[in-house]
C-alpha cells in the first residue's frame, strides 16, 4: 500500500498530507485539495528556474576557478580580477539610489534594538524556552553566570550562597544607576519605593538617606501594578527596552535588598529565529512533520513540552502577556512573548516530503514557504490564544541566497505563495542572510530586489568565511581559521553590512543583525566584548541562550542604537577592494601551527558530526579541543571543512596526515563524550562509523561539493544512520 497521495504531479507523504488535513488548515479558510494543487503549480512553474539557478552558481564558479588558475600569482587588491567578476556578472552593477518601502513592520523589528535567539524548531522544549525568553531575570543571570567572578567567597554553592546574592542585588543598582538615574542618590541605597499622586496621575517616590527623591527622567516610570495599597511591580522603560522591578519585603531575596527588590526583570530577546535549518537536523518527511507541526503550534499558541526535571515533571507552554497600570490609569500590555520569525532553508536544498511524478524531491524551500505560511494564518487571522505579530506579517528568514537574481526568485514565490493562500502582498516578509560572496558585494542590488519585504540583513562569520574559502579556493592557500577574523576583508564585510543597510533605509523599518556569541559558559567575556554589535550600528545580534539574551540586552540600555546609526550613516562606505581581498596565507607557519589547526577544526568537526549523524541533533552546546562548550551548528562544519580542504587542495598537508588526525582526535571526542548513553564510539570503528565516515566525506569532497555546502553530506549519512539504527 501507498504511503504516498498523489494530487496533481505530486506525491505526498500521508503523514504530511494528514498533519496539513488536520492540524494546519482547519480555520485558515484553505481546503487541502486547493493547498496541494496550488503547491503542484507553483513547483512547476518555479522549479526550472531553481535549477537553473544551482547550474548559475556552478557555472560562475568554474569560471572563478578557472580565472584564479590562469592567474597563479594574482595578488589583492586586483582591478584586473575585479573586472572580470564584472565581465561574468559575478560581480553587478549597484543601480540608482533607493529606500526601502516595507510596511506593516512590527516594533520590535523596526523600534526596539535588543537582542535575538535562533533555536531549532523541531525542539518544543528549546522553541518554547526561546519564545518565552521575551523577559529574564537579572538576578539569575547574575547569579549564575561568570559575569559576577565565583572567587574569594561569591562561589555558586549547593544551596543559595548569601554573599553572592548581595553582590547580584549591588550589581543590580549599579546598572539601575546607569539606565535610571535617580534625581538624588543611588539605587543602593533606596530604602523605600512608594508611589504618591498628583489628580489622576501617579509619580514615584523614592526614600533614600532619609530624604525622599524620584527618577531624573519621570518619563522612563511606565507602568505598576499593585496589591491593594501595596506596590509589587514596577515597570520602567529605556531605549525603548522595559525593565521590571518586582517588589516584595517579605521574599528571602526581597529581605536581603535595601529597597526590598526580590528581583529585576529585563526585556531580553525582543526576536527568536525558529530555526527550521542550519540548527536543525531534518532528512525526510518524518523530520519535516516535525518541525511544520511545531511551527503551527507556536502560530497556534498551543505547542507545550514535558520533561523531567530532578523529580518534578514540568510542563512548558507560551507565556501569557504582561500588564500593568500606566501612571495615568490607563492599561499598558506587554507581549509575553519573542516575536517569532521563521529560518526557511535555502534553494539549494530538496525534500522527498513532497515528491514529482518521476520519484524525484522537490525544492524544499517552496514546500517551507507554503506549508509555513499556511501555518501562520492562525496568527495573521487572529485565530491563535495568542499574538505573534500585531501588524499580521509573516517573517521568514531566507538563508544562503547567491546575489539579487536568488533574491528575485524568492520575493517571486513569496507572492506566489500569498496568492495561493489568499494573503495580501507583501504579507510575507523577508530576512536576507548576508553569508554568501555574491550576496555581500551585491548586497545593495539585494535589498533592491526585496526593498517592498526586506526586514533583516545580518552577518555571520562561519558561513560568510567558508564561503570565502570556497569561492577563492584556487587563489591559494587560507590563512589559519582563526586568524582570519583579524583580516581586511572581514572587517570589511561587517561594516559593508551596515553602511548598505543603513544607505538603503533600513533604520527604523527593518534589522541590521550581528553574528552569534558561542560560548554560552563564559558570558562575561562576552559582556566585555559584544557591546562592540550595537556599536557597530547593528539594532540586533545572536546569542546562544535565554541568559545570553538578558545579559545583552544591557548592551542595548548602554548604546542608543539609533543614535549610532546616525553618526555611522556618514562615514565613508567600506572598502570593496578589501571585501574581494581573499585571506590567503601571507607568512610561514612551523609544523607546528599546521597541526594545531588541524587538530582544532577535525575536533569541531567530529564533535559536531557525531551528534548530527547518530542522533538527529542539529544545534547543540560542543566541546571544543580545549574542553570549552561552543553552540554549533552547520555553519561550524562549513568553515572548518573546507578550511581543511584548502590545505589539501595546495598540497599543503597531505592526505595521510588528515586522516591521523581525525583518528586521533575521534579518541578526544569519544572521550568527550563517554557520559551520554546513546553515544556511539568512532575510534576504533573508524570503517563502521558512519559519523566518522560522514566527517571525512566533508574533508575529502569539500573542493567538489557545490559552494562548499555540508548539507548534501549529512543528510545522505542521517538517512543511513536512521536507516541502520532505527532512530
Amino acid at each position: 500500500m501507498s504511503n504516498r497521495i498523489e494530487i496533481g504531479g505530486l506525491k505526498i507523504g500521508k503523514e504530511l498530507y494528514g498533519l496539513v488535513e488536520n492540524e494546519i488548515a482547519p480555520g485558515t479558510g484553505v481546503e487541502p485539495e486547493a493547498f496541494w494543487k496550488s503547491l503542484d503549480e507553483i513547483v512547476q512553474e518555479l522549479l526550472p528556474i531553481n535549477l537553473s539557478l544551482l547550474e548559475k552558481r556552478d557555472a560562475l564558479q568554474t569560471q572563478i576557478d578557472q580565472w584564479h588558475a590562469d592567474h597563479p600569482d594574482a595578488t589583492f587588491p586586483n582591478e584586473e580580477y575585479k573586472s572580470f567578476l564584472a565581465s561574468i556578472d559575478y560581480l553587478l552593477p549597484e543601480g540608482d539610489d533607493f529606500q526601502i518601502e516595507t510596511t506593516n513592520v512590527d516594533a520590535e523589528i523596526s523600534r526596539i534594538p535588543g537582542p535575538q535567539l535562533v533555536v531549532p524548531v523541531n525542539n518544543a522544549r528549546y522553541a518554547l524556552n526561546a519564545t518565552n525568553a521575551r523577559w529574564g531575570s537579572l538576578y539569575d543571570a547574575l547569579y549564575g553566570t561568570n559575569v559576577i567572578p565565583h572567587t574569594n567567597g561569591l562561589e555558586t554553592t549547593a544551596g543559595y550562597n548569601p554573599a553572592r546574592g548581595s553582590a547580584v542585588i549591588a550589581e543590580s543598582c549599579k546598572i539601575l544607576d546607569q539606565n535610571f538615574p535617580l534625581a538624588e542618590g543611588i539605587w543602593n541605597s533606596v530604602t523605600k519605593i512608594a508611589l504618591t499622586k498628583d489628580g489622576s496621575e501617579k509619580s514615584l517616590s523614592l526614600e533614600t538617606n532619609g530624604a525622599n527623591t524620584t527618577l531624573a527622567d519621570s518619563t522612563q516610570f511606565a507602568g505598576l501594578n499593585c496589591e491593594g495599597d501595596q506596590l509589587t511591580e514596577l515597570c520602567l522603560i529605556h531605549n525603548s527596552l522595559h525593565v521590571i522591578l518586582q517588589i516584595d519585603r517579605e521574599h528571602p531575596i526581597g529581605k536581603a535588598s535595601s529597597a526590598g527588590i526580590k528581583d529585576v526583570i529585563l526585556e531580553s530577546a525582543i526576536t527568536t529565529i525558529q530555526d527550521f535549518e542550519d540548527s536543525v537536523s531534518a532528512v525526510d518527511a518524518e523530520d519535516k512533520v516535525e518541525v511544520y507541526r511545531n511551527w503551527t503550534g507556536l502560530m497556534k499558541g498551543t505547542l507545550n513540552a514535558e520533561f523531567s526535571k530532578g523529580e518534578k515533571v514540568v510542563q512548558r507552554t507560551m507565556n501569557p502577556d504582561r500588564e500593568f497600570t500606566t501612571p495615568s490609569g490607563d492599561a499598558l500590555v506587554l507581549k509575553g512573548r519573542s516575536l517569532l520569525l521563521a529560518r526557511n532553508v535555502g534553494i539549494h536544498m530538496f525534500t522527498n516530503a513532497v515528491m514529482l511524478g518521476d520519484g524525484s524531491e522537490i525544492p524544499e524551500g517552496i514546500l517551507d514557504a507554503m506549508v509555513s505560511s499556511l501555518a501562520t494564518m492562525h496568527d495573521i487571522k487572529g485565530l491563535g490564544k495568542n499574538v505573534n505579530s500585531q501588524e499580521g506579517s509573516f517573517y521568514v528568514v531566507k538563508p544562503k541566497q547567491h546575489g539579487p537574481e536568488e533574491v528575485a526568485f524568492t520575493a517571486t514565490l513569496f507572492s506566489r505563495v500569498e496568492d495561493a493562500l489568499g494573503l495580501e502582498r507583501n504579507s510575507i516578509k523577508m530576512g536576507i542572510m548576508d553569508e554568501e560572496r555574491r550576496t555581500s558585494i551585491n548586497l545593495k542590488a539585494c535589498i533592491r530586489e526585496a526593498k517592498e519585504r526586506i526586514v533583516f540583513i545580518n552577518t555571520g562569520f562561519l558561513d560568510r568565511t567558508g564561503d570565502e574559502i570556497h569561492t577563492s579556493m584556487n587563489s591559494g592557500l587560507m590563512l589559519p581559521k582563526m586568524e582570519i577574523k583579524s583580516t581586511p576583508w572581514i572587517l570589511a564585510y561587517e561594516d559593508w553590512n551596515v553602511d548598505l543597510g543603513l544607505e538603503t533605509g533600513l533604520q527604523g523599518k527593518a534589522q541590521i543583525g550581528k553574528g552569534m556569541w558561542t560560548a554560552p559558559d563564559d558570558l562575561k567575556t562576552m559582556m566585555d566584548t559584544k557591546q562592540a554589535h550595537p556599536e557597530a550600528g547593528a539594532n540586533t545580534a545572536w546569542v546562544p541562550s535565554p541568559t545570553a539574551a538578558t545579559l545583552h540586552a544591557l548592551h542595548y540600555h548602554s548604546v542608543n542604537v539609533f543614535e549610532t546609526q546616525d553618526k555611522l550613516a556618514s562615514r565613508p562606505r567600506a572598502s570593496l577592494d578589501d571585501l574581494l581581498t581573499p585571506p590567503l596565507l601571507d607568512r610561514q607557519l612551523s609544523s607546528e601551527e599546521i597541526q594545531s589547526d588541524l587538530d582544532n577544526n577535525a575536533q569541531g568537526i567530529l564533535g559536531y558530526v557525531v551528534r548530527w549523524i547518530d542522533q538527529g541533533v542539529g544545534c547543540s552546546k560542543v566541546p571544543d579541543i580545549h574542553n570549552i562548550g561552543l553552540m554549533e551548528d552547520r555553519a561550524t562544519l562549513r568553515i572548518s571543512s573546507q578550511h581543511i580542504a584548502n590545505w589539501l587542495h595546495h598540497d599543503f598537508v597531505k592526505k595521510e596526515q588528515v586522516m591521523e588526525t581525525f583518528q586521533r582526535m575521534a579518541g578526544v571526542v569519544d572521550q568527550q563524550n563517554e557520559g551520554d548513553s546513546a553515544y556511539l564510539a568512532m575510534a576504533g570503528n573508524f570503517d563502521d562509523s558512519i559519523a566518522f565516515q560522514a566527517a571525512l566525506d566533508l574533508v575529502f569532497t569539500g573542493v567538489s561539493e557545490a559552494n562548499g555546502y555540508t548539507e548534501p553530506v549529512l543528510h545522505r549519512r542521517r538517512r543511513e544512520a536512521k536507516a541502520l539504527n532505527g532512530r
